[in-house]
This record gives C-alpha cells, structure tokens and sequence, in this order.
C-alpha cells in the first residue's frame, strides 16, 4: 500500500488527527519549496516546530545577516531573527505584520511561514489575528497560523476560523504532518521511459531461461548486464586451478561463495577475507564437501557501505521494489521503503529519503556518503527492466555496495516462474 500511495501521489497519514491536519494544509496556498520561517512570540513552541521540521528533512534557513540586522533594529529589544523570528510576548501586531512582510518580500530563501501566536496576556490576541487574517489574503507564500491558546483565546480563534481559516492548535503536529506533505511525490506520470535499457534483448534472455527456480549466478549476470547493473567481477568453477588462477588476477583479499544451494550463509558456504592462496584452497576443499554445491565463486573483497536492493511481483500490483541499507538495517531494523515499478526518479528519491539510514547515506560524523545519484539510477534502471518481465517473481541484490569506484552488485538471485 505504501508503494501504491507513492506512486499515486498520496500523502499516508496514521491518525485521524494527522489525517486532518494534512486535509488542512491542502485549504491553503500551495506550498513551492522546503524552507520554512518560523515567526513566533514564544521560543520554545518555536524550537519545538523548528526541530520537527528537521526531522522531517524540511529547511529552517539563517537569514541574510545584514537584511535580519535591519528587521531586528525595527523590533523590541531582546528580539532574535536568525530564523525562528522572535518577536518577544511583548511584541505587538505591527512587529508580527513587519517580520511577515520580511519574509514575503525581502527574504529570498523563505517559501512559507508559520506564525505561531497565542495570548501572552499582554497583547490583545484579536488585533494579531486580524494582522495574521490579512497577511493570508495577500502574501504570495503560504502561512500557517498556530494559534495554540483555544481556551483562553478560544472567541478570538473561533472567529479567526469563521473567516475561512484553518488553525494548527499544535505546531508539532504541524510540522509532521506538512513534512508527510512536502515528501510525498507528485503522481508518477504514465509515459513509459527506458532509460537507455534494450528491451528486446531483455526479453529474448528472458525467452531463452529455464521455466521456473532460481536463476544460476552466470544467468543472473546476464539479465543485470542487461539492465545496465554494475556488477564486481567474479569466476565461478569447480576447477581448484580455475580458481586461485582467478583470484591471482584480481588480487586478495578475495570472497568464496558456494553455488547450488539458496541460503549459502545457512550451510557455512560464505567466507570473507580470504587473503592468502593456502586459505583459498582449503576453504575450496572445504566447501566443495558441502551438501548440493555445484562450484565455487569468487570475488574480490570490496569495502565500502552495504546497500539493498530488491523486488517481488504481486498479482494485481506488479512488481514492489524495495531499497535501503544492507546487512543489519535490512535484516533486523527493517529499514526498507517500497516503490511500485516502474519508477520514476522522483519517487527513487522520495524512496531513498524515507529511510531512517539516509543520513549515512548522504554522509555523516565525517564519514562520506555514497554516490546517491548512482543509487537512483540503478533503481530505476532495475525497475525499469521489470516493467517488462513479469515472469521475475523475486530479485535480491543484497549487497550492493558503494565503493570509492561507485556501485557494484556482489551478490543476488533472481526467481523466475514463466
């Protein structure tokens, strides 16, 4: 259902308050862009939103210094304008219409603002919300009005609604709810791209494979090659000679892996950092003696970040590509996002973004972040090649791994049913 949603354009919400509160932000003027101005008369709601818009990877820009400078001399002392604007309770409706008109006209990097403004005690909340009422009508960006006080101000806010309004009594929920908005691809459109893929030859590869199972590694490479899938370079024999010959070539350390059965790490038919031939040739003797191995493959041991990569084919739906970081996000924190093929990059990127792990992948703590460009284009081409194979019943590219040489799958299956 998630896949679907993004495919369509829809915003998936999970209450019925969120569900409300995302119906309301669609009353207003539409949102353009992710930078937000937060323009209050209390600090902490302020800080509040301003870090749940950043958990929603939705902007709060610093200001021009000298254009922020000029709106703080015209506002009481004690007033801040880095971005959230701080009015100050003592603040009054002039000082709200003016930061409004600064971030309507003069700052460049706002695409809307959210005033939040209840009853200090010491301005007469109807004077502002009349201000607020105004602004609404003729700004060009978006503002949303919180207005929290709906008990002590409760006549003030209920005649703010009759005129029209929506009112975010909570600025949290609001900021959740426009990042649910904000992130949510538009509909995917229906043209049909390919992406430089051949279909044809896809399809005679796919006429010239076996009826139904698992597809041999040789037979995998061929239809990844196909889809323009880096791929790391790799021999497979049951020739001992065949093999040290292969790692000799492409260096140590090397990655032996067995071929025949499914699950190879369930059998012990996966070793690591192989870095020697004499440990070559006894992990080959070893797991040649293995239950239902065929041969042996090798790879030169890459290092870099694990990434997933997958799909399955659901009657009704097509086929449901799945992404996100390999080994443990994948297998224990189920940190996946779904995608219905085709995909377009708008919704590869919307897929790689909803990830809990996308700051690793943009990079973090110091450490560099993978090419997120190359990502999305494998996903996309992958997704692509689907769209024309419906006889793919599952596909696990697991991991994929970004190295400092760029993307290359290592390892993956491929289930077909014809």
């Amino acid at each position: 259902m998630e896949a679907l949603f993004r495919k369509a354009g829809i915003v998936r919400c999970f209450s019925r308050e969120e569900l409300t509160t995302v119906a309301s932000i669609f009353t207003l003027k539409e949102v353009k862009g992710k930078n937000c101005a937060i323009i209050t008369h209390a600090g902490g709601p302020a800080v509040m939103l301003a870090d749940a818009l950043s958990k929603g990877r939705l902007n709060v820009p610093t200001f021009d210094p000298v254009l922020a400078n000029e709106l703080k001399s015209k506002l009481y002392p004690g007033a801040a304008v880095s971005n959230p604007i701080d009015i100050i309770g003592t603040g009054t409706p002039e000082h709200l219409a003016m930061a409004i008109d600064y971030c309507e006209k003069k700052f460049d990097n706002v695409d809307l603002m959210m005033v939040i403004f209840g009853y200090p005690g010491l301005v007469k909340p109807v004077e502002a919300y009349e201000v607020l009422h105004k602004k609404m009508g003729e700004c060009s960006k978006p503002i949303f009005p919180v207005l929290p006080s709906i008990v002590t101000a409760s006549p003030e806010v209920k005649s703010f609604v009759k005129k029209g309004h929506v009112n975010f009594s909570d600025e949290v929920t609001l900021g959740t709810a426009l990042s649910r908005v904000l992130n949510t691809p538009k509909p995917a459109s229906t043209d049909i791209r390919l992406y430089g893929i051949d279909i044809p030859a896809v399809r005679r590869i796919i006429e010239q494979l076996p009826s139904n199972g698992f597809l041999n590694p040789s037979e995998v490479r061929i239809l990844l090659k196909a889809a323009n899938i880096p791929l790391v370079d790799e021999h497979t024999s049951s020739d001992l000679d065949e093999i040290l010959a292969f790692a000799k070539k492409v260096g140590y350390p090397v990655v032996a892996k067995v071929v025949g059965p499914i699950h190879k790490s369930d059998i012990g038919g996966v070793t690591l950092n192989i870095r020697t031939e004499d440990h070559l040739r006894l992990e080959f003797e070893r797991m040649m003696n293995l239950p239902e191995v065929t041969g042996i493959l090798v790879q030169p041991m890459l290092k870099g970040q694990e990434l997933f990569l997958g799909a399955t084919y659901e009657n009704r739906f097509g086929h449901v590509v799945l992404c996100g970081l390999g080994g443990i996000f994948v297998e224990v924190l189920k940190d996946v996002s779904y995608g219905l093929a085709p995909l377009s990059y708008e919704e590869t990127y919307s897929m790689i973004h909803s990830l809990r792990g996308y700051p690793i992948i943009k990079g973090t703590r110091g450490q560099k972040g993978i090419d997120e460009q190359e990502y999305a284009d494998i996903i996309v081409r992958l997704s692509t090649m689907l769209r024309f194979t419906s006889e793919i019943k599952e596909i696990d590219i697991n991991p994929l791994i970004a190295t400092d040489r760029g993307l290359f799958a290592v390892d993956a299956r491929i289930r077909l049913e014809k």
